[in-house]
């Protein structure tokens, strides 16, 4: 055989095999992995935040599916060791008790990388985001905002100036559903210190200080059920204050309907991962919630909705919203000049201690 047809054949059996690669790249599947999450556009920032570049950069096909929360579906994948679902985006309450009751695996929080800025993860997640069963992943927060129209002369400014009658007259919307946030807020206002609500609140006397300061605004108080609904009461006028989600705040802004906000005592909550216990996929899963939480995907996902990073070290590389072009920063709860006296929500405290303060709550609500 001549050399020029060794070439000849070298060269197309070479072509071959590249092609043949190519063909079984692209048509070998994946490992799968998949994780539960929320709908709308919170779950196409995980995708294009997290998902689709884990998966790229770790060869998995990494899918969602959506839920509405609880721990029903957990309890029976635990139960059955049927695991439809890998990884779960959890309402850290609904994480706490998960892992209480042992549905959860244990995550080294020592293996979390360290933050971009080479800050250790111990010291770049914010309060409460690292449990033994989860990671942080956004950080939200409940706030005080209010009707901008009302007070054009003197705007308020902090949490205490919800409870002046005097200087900012008007109807105050609170959330009638639980104490959980009403009595933090009336403490906070009243000039208590963060460290001593909690321990106030196991007494008689600290109940009765919060219920005394939210007496204040006796009839002055309507009452909501969903968040959105005290936007709609800022916007017609039924309210002057209101507490809500600060994902109100933002949605209520993307429609024309800014409301003028009060980051003075918001109280923050978190949304963290978490893994079904026994799941045979455990340590794929572990990878990837440490992929997730890192600081560049954690940015990613502030930059398209109005959830902070759990993470301190991504706030600097949050940008504005890649298609509306909001400046993200100014909607999120630990952004600069937000966080400063931001009180951590402690949902292991009210699953604990809740159902004592319930009937005094009830009572007090009665009477207004």
């Amino acid at each position: 055989m001549s050399r020029r047809l060794q070439l000849i054949l070298g060269s197309v059996l070479t072509g071959l095999i590249v092609i043949l690669g190519a063909l079984f790249w692209l048509s070998r599947t994946h490992p799968i992995l998949t994780v539960a999450t929320w709908q709308g556009t919170y779950v196409r920032a995980q995708t294009i935040a997290m998902f689709v570049p884990y998966g790229d950069a770790k060869d998995y096909d990494v899918r969602f599916a959506v839920y509405d929360g609880g721990l029903k579906e957990l309890t029976r994948m635990v139960a059955e060791h049927q695991y439809e679902w890998d990884v779960m985006d959890f309402e850290l309450p609904d994480a706490i008790t998960a892992c209480r009751e042992g549905l959860l695996e244990h995550i080294d929080s020592g293996k979390l990388p360290a933050g971009i800025d080479g800050t250790p993860a111990a010291g770049d997640f914010v309060k409460n985001a690292v449990g033994p069963c989860w990671v942080g992943s956004v950080v939200y927060s409940q706030l005080i905002a209010f009707a901008p129209s009302r007070f054009a002369a003197q705007k308020p400014q902090t949490a205490a100036d919800f409870f002046d009658l005097a200087r900012f007259p008007g109807p105050r919307a609170l959330r009638r559903t639980s104490a959980k946030f009403n009595m933090e807020l009336a403490l906070l206002a009243d000039g208590m210190a963060p460290k001593d609500v909690y321990d106030a609140l196991l007494t008689p006397v600290g109940i009765g200080r919060a219920l005394a300061k939210l007496e204040t605004l006796k009839g002055n108080i309507v009452w909501y059920d969903n968040s959105s609904d005290a936007i709609a009461m800022l916007k017609d006028g039924r309210a002057a204050f209101a507490t809500v989600l600060n994902g109100d705040v933002y949605d209520a802004a993307q429609k024309g309907s800014a409301v003028g906000v009060i980051w003075d005592r918001q109280l923050y909550g978190l949304d963290v991962f978490g893994i079904p216990r026994g799941n045979p996929k455990a340590k794929a899963a572990k990878d990837f919630i440490r992929f997730a939480t890192g600081t560049g995907p954690l940015a990613r996902v502030a930059s398209w909705v109005p959830y902070g990073p759990a993470r301190r070290s991504a706030l600097p590389l949050v940008q504005r919203n890649p298609e509306t072009h909001t400046d993200m920063k100014a909607f999120l709860p630990n952004a600069d000049g937000h966080f400063a006296t931001a009180f951590a929500v402690d949902d292991e405290w009210w699953q604990l201690h809740g159902p004592d303060i319930e009937p005094r709550w009830q009572m007090w609500l009665a009477r207004q």
